[in-house]
């Protein structure tokens, strides 16, 4: 197989840092010959090394045009569930969600609205391939369905055996939460790419059974808690960015608005299935209390106590270049800055906003983050509606609590 690099990938010779979180990888003279063929886009044969490197998300499979071995388009069935609307006559099953009139020229109906996840398990004792695609109704697939250009990319990742789960690129609105960017990765709750939507994803099917299909309690982030079971099941997911469809974005500000509040109600119900895996905010400790000084206005000790974790990373790191750890110290706190500003956007800005009634600094801190990112502010706003909605309804605060952890692994 043929690797490529993830853009955190530092190598300083025969140690590598790299990965979501950042990892520190030491290997021997062998280890650093795979990491040489690596890095000049050679083949690379399986191996532990190569295993960890690709668990850690800090590299990546390179997907070839036609590199697919082991299933092709006649290997997948594509499942959509329908509420309303026409029914699609390219050959995938159409799944009526109770629609009222029902839905002509539909697979299979239900008698009554059930949610999408629902839907989509009543479509698995209709499916005779290996893999199931599952796209969403409003999802447009660029009239590539027939001859599988948007699958291609996808099907390559199956040949590995362990691979269970592959989503493309959703575009369409932007700042969408669905669009996941440009650079691939595995999929893994609290990392860079920590979901990915059920608008369109290919799964396999004996991974999909292995852990029960959706759970069809959840009307909102079924597709989260899936892509979670199958990594903690074993599977690998990944997300594939060569492959891109469109999701049709709602039609109004206030549709808009509805749909990232309806995605933030399903965070308490999520950190209920799967504690500290929606954390708001994840940092390691001496971050948290470097933010935490300058926030209770005691600047100078939280740059104090910023040097002081640069300073104290460098001994802990030997392998590295003393100016790479301190640097790697400066950029972890300048990254979480970004995490805060978006942690109060999205989730803390009504304890914010309360507090800027009477603090000034509280006020300074809630233009701050809405400065960070001005254009997703009000969906942001709007996703956090939904995460209180959900934390009185479900009666758990787990959605609102940061994680505060110890510095990244070292292997």
């Amino acid at each position: 197989m043929r690797l490529t690099r993830d853009s955190t990938w530092r190598r300083f010779g025969n140690v590598v840092l790299a990965g979501s979180p950042l990892r520190l990888f030491r290997v021997t003279d062998a280890g650093g010959a795979v990491l040489d063929r690596i890095e000049t886009h050679e083949n690379v044969a399986e191996s532990t090394l190569v295993d960890r490197l690709l668990d850690a998300g800090a590299v990546h499979p390179m997907i070839e045009p036609g590199g697919a071995t082991v299933f092709g388009l006649n290997d997948v069935t594509v499942v959509t569930p329908h509420l309303g609307g026409r029914a699609s006559t390219d050959g995938r099953l159409i799944i009526d969600d109770g629609s009222n009139p029902p839905i002509v020229g539909a697979s299979l109906r239900l008698e009554r609205n059930r949610g999408p996840a629902a839907a989509r398990n009543a479509a698995r004792p209709l499916v005779t391939t290996s893999l199931i695609a599952f796209v969403d109704a409003d999802v447009d697939l660029l009239d590539q369905l027939g001859c599988g250009s948007w699958l291609t990319p996808l099907l390559a990742h199956f040949d590995d055996p362990q691979v269970g789960l592959v989503a493309p690129r959703v575009r369409g609105e932007p700042t969408s939460q669905l669009d996941l960017g440009d650079e691939p990765g595995r999929i893994r709750a609290g990392t860079r790419l920590s979901y990915v939507p059920a608008a369109a994803i290919v799964v396999r099917a004996e991974a999909f059974d292995g852990v029960g299909g959706f759970d069809e309690m959840l009307r909102l982030g079924e597709d989260v808690d899936l892509v979670w079971r199958l990594d903690d099941a074993g599977w690998s997911c990944r997300y594939e960015p060569a492959s891109m469809v469109w999701h049709e974005p709602r039609a109004s500000m206030r549709g808009r608005l509805r749909q990232h509040s309806g995605y933030g109600s399903s965070a308490a119900p999520l950190s209920i299935r799967h504690p500290r895996s929606l954390a708001p905010f994840r940092s390691n400790r001496w971050t948290a209390v470097t933010y935490l000084l300058a926030l209770a206005g005691h600047p100078l000790a939280a740059i104090g106590v910023g040097i002081g974790s640069a300073a104290a990373l460098v001994p802990k790191l030997p392998d590295l270049p003393p100016v790479t750890a301190v640097r790697l110290a400066a950029t972890g706190h300048l990254a979480a800055a970004g995490q805060l500003a978006s942690a109060v956007r999205r989730v803390w800005w009504p304890l914010v906003i309360t507090a800027a009634i009477v603090s000034r600094r509280a006020r300074l801190v809630a233009v701050g983050a809405m400065l960070f990112a001005p254009a997703s502010t009000l969906t942001d706003m709007a996703y956090g509606v939904g995460v209180w909605r959900g934390v009185v309804r479900h009666r758990t605060i787990r959605p609102l609590l940061p994680d505060i952890h110890r510095s990244s692994n070292t292997r």
